[in-house]
């Protein structure tokens, strides 16, 4: 026996070595891919710093070009305003020299009126000798010497840390999980958190192989997430948070690991009566399932009765559990779950068609009779909803009924605390009590439904609501109300 477990104990340590392999070859591929993924980032920054560079130069050039234009047409714009009165000049110099030669006093003296009138509104006295604009360029000069030294400075962003989740912190109830988390040290540049999630029967570490994959909620601006409607089909779930700013994502937390067990159970399809059709979690009414075939006696039937469900082996645990028992028969239309409840609190809930005329939701010990009905026995309790001609409301046990004058819900929410002897039922929208019943539970107690006419919904791997521990709470401390189908077994 020594040496069994020894050798258990490592086989157990060479499979978490296989997979801490894997891990370490999982994590040597992503940093290869990573790396490429990286340097193409940095090509693709570089190529758009270019990329602005070049269009910053193109447009910077251009603007000095226009300049240049603009200023080579104003000057060239004096220099023929200039090349124009100096013509005019020239042309009045020769005229001028011309008249010297002129012998006759008077018509010297009109040339010489003429003359002076020219010079007088000659152009070349109205000109300004200053150019209109200066060659000098050095208004658009850059000096890039604090771009190249931001340029210099240009480093890798900081990595955010990786979170912290505060296990202490973390809530969980109502299929609900609330997570919170810190960073180790303050950071201004965190633009989001990302969560990732996955359920897992292992608690510990998460292992590679086997594993769900991560579920992922992104952009996530607090520190705390609530996640809700989840369906605890597991017994746990990892969570792990990573911090992003707006270019780069941190390292993600520490994984933590969350106790998320709820009771879960399927309907016993191998038991049920032929009139009706089941799958895991819905029972339907099927008048035509049974035809000929109740009749059927001897080794037969015996040999039907132990015949496994497709879905399920005999050999597993649940099956074992329960024992063989035979079909349901005669006008008892009920089908059974397939785990037993044996201690604790539980709760599921319950929905029927529209259509269904009669049905029952409750518990029953094991190995109920195959023509007992629920809350017709000592051993089971049960609410009864009967729709056909009238609606009638009742709660049942040991063939005693009490009416129920309230509406019936959609819903029906059943809580079971097997160590504290109490079965109540409850409007699963609204958490209203509908019936409790209070008793001494001796046996394992599975959960029993009878459907005629319509089908049903079950819904399990449900946590006791909040506020039904509170309503139990408070009737508690009342003493709680007393029932005419309490029974002590």
């Amino acid at each position: 026996e020594t040496l069994q477990r020894i050798v258990t104990t490592l086989m157990n340590k060479n499979d978490e070595i296989h997979n801490f392999i894997d891990m370490l070859n999982h994590t040597i591929s992503n940093v290869q891919v990573n790396s490429s993924n990286a340097i193409s980032e940095l090509d693709e920054e570089f190529d758009g710093l270019y990329s602005v560079l070049h269009e910053m130069k193109g447009s910077m050039t251009n603007t000095i070009q226009q300049e240049e234009a603009r200023k080579i047409q104003a000057l060239q714009d004096q220099l023929s305003q200039c090349s124009h009165a100096l013509e005019s000049s020239e042309e009045l110099l020769e005229l001028a020299v011309q008249s010297l030669d002129i012998k006759d006093s008077v018509e010297l003296l009109e040339a010489a009126r003429q003359i002076k009138d020219s010079v007088t509104v000659a152009s070349a006295f109205r000109l300004s000798l200053k150019p209109k604009v200066s060659d000098s360029m050095t208004h658009m000069m850059v000096d890039f010497a604090l771009e190249k030294r931001m340029l210099q400075a240009v480093k890798f962003l900081p990595v955010p840390k990786a979170p912290e989740i505060d296990v202490a912190a973390c809530l969980v109830a109502d299929n609900c999980i609330t997570i919170s988390w810190r960073m180790p040290e303050e950071d201004s540049r965190i633009d989001h958190f990302v969560l990732e999630y996955r359920k897992t029967n292992f608690d510990g570490l998460p292992r590679l192989r086997g594993e769900q994959r991560w579920e992922l909620v992104d952009y996530i601006k607090a520190t705390q997430y609530t996640l809700s409607g989840l369906k605890f089909d597991t017994k746990y779930m990892n969570l792990r948070v990573q911090a992003c700013n707006k270019a780069v994502a941190g390292e993600y937390s520490d994984p933590v690991t969350l106790e998320t067990k709820a009771f879960v159970f399927s309907l016993d399809s191998t038991s049920s009566h032929l009139n009706l059709k089941v799958e895991d979690t819905y029972v339907e009414w099927d008048p035509t399932g049974g035809k000929g075939q109740e009749k059927i006696k001897g080794k037969e039937n015996k040999n039907r009765s132990n015949t496994a469900s497709p879905k399920r082996s005999t050999n597993s645990p649940r099956a074992l559990a329960r024992g063989g028992r035979d079909r349901f028969a005669g006008e008892s239309y009920t089908v059974l779950g397939d785990t037993a409840v044996e201690s604790g609190q539980h709760y599921w809930e319950v929905r029927a068609q529209k259509d269904c005329k009669s049905y029952s939701v409750g518990v029953t010990y094991r190995n109920p009779g195959k023509f007992d009905q629920l809350g017709k026995t000592n051993s089971s309790w049960c609410i009864h909803i009967n729709n056909w001609l009238q609606t009638t409301f009742s709660a049942k046990h040991n063939n005693k009924a009490k009416t129920l004058d309230i509406p019936v819900p959609d819903r029906i929410g059943v809580y079971c605390d097997f160590d504290g002897g109490q079965l109540s039922f409850y409007n699963a929208s609204s958490k209203a009590l509908l019936h409790t019943f209070r008793t001494k539970f001796t046996q394992p107690l599975l959960p029993g439904f009878m459907i005629w006419c319509g089908g049903l919904t079950v819904n399990t791997g449900l946590q006791v609501p909040s506020a039904m521990k509170t309503l139990q709470k408070s009737e508690n401390g009342l003493g709680g109300s007393t029932n005419s189908l309490n029974n002590v077994a």
